[in-house]
C-alpha cells in the first residue's frame, strides 16, 4: 500500500517537474498555450492513476449475504417484538381479571399465557388462576377474554 502510494506520489512528481522545465523552454505563443493544456492533461492523467488502475472486475459485492443478513436480522426483531407484544397481553389481561376478581371480592393471583392468533397478533390463551373457584369470574374470562374454561385452570385455596 505504501509502495503504490510512493509511486504515485513520484509519478506525480516527475510529470510536474517535466512540465516546468518544458514550460520554461518552450517560447510565448500558441506552442507554449498548446503545450500548457497538453501539460494539464499528462498531469491530470498522473493525478487520476490509482483511479484508472483500478480492476473493477475484482470488486465484488457480495448483495446476496447483505440480504440474507439483513433479513435475518428482520426476523430477530420480528420476533422479539411478538415476544415483547405477548408479554404486555398477557400482563394486561392478567390485570383485567384481577380488576374483575377485586370488584368480585376475590383475592388471587392470575396467570395468563398468549398464542399467536391468525392475524400474527397474540391473544390469550389460557389462564391459571390461584384461589377460590368463581364460575362468574370464569364466565368473565371466557366471555371477555376469549380464554374458554377448558383452558382456565384453577387452583382453589382458602381465602
Amino acid at each position: 500500500m505504501i509502495a503504490a502510494v510512493r509511486e504515485w506520489l513520484t509519478s506525480v512528481v516527475a510529470v510536474t517537474l517535466l512540465l516546468t522545465v518544458a514550460q520554461t523552454l518552450i517560447p510565448e505563443g500558441n506552442i507554449r498555450k498548446i503545450a500548457a493544456f497538453t501539460g494539464g492533461l499528462a498531469l491530470l492523467a498522473a493525478l487520476l492513476q490509482p483511479v484508472l488502475r483500478t480492476d473493477l472486475s475484482r470488486l465484488e459485492l457480495d448483495l446476496d449475504a447483505y440480504g440474507q443478513a439483513v433479513e435475518e436480522r428482520r426476523m430477530e426483531l420480528e420476533a422479539a417484538r411478538e415476544e415483547e407484544l405477548a408479554l404486555v397481553i398477557a400482563s394486561q389481561t392478567e390485570a383485567y381479571i384481577l380488576d374483575k376478581a377485586a370488584w368480585l371480592g376475590l383475592s388471587l393471583s392470575v396467570q395468563v399465557e398468549t398464542e399467536t392468533g391468525a392475524e400474527g397478533v397474540p391473544l390469550p390463551w389460557a389462564a391459571e388462576i390461584k384461589g377460590a373457584w368463581s364460575e362468574e369470574l370464569a364466565a368473565y374470562m371466557e366471555r371477555e377474554l376469549g380464554i374458554p374454561r377448558e383452558r382456565q385452570v384453577w387452583h382453589e385455596t382458602e381465602s
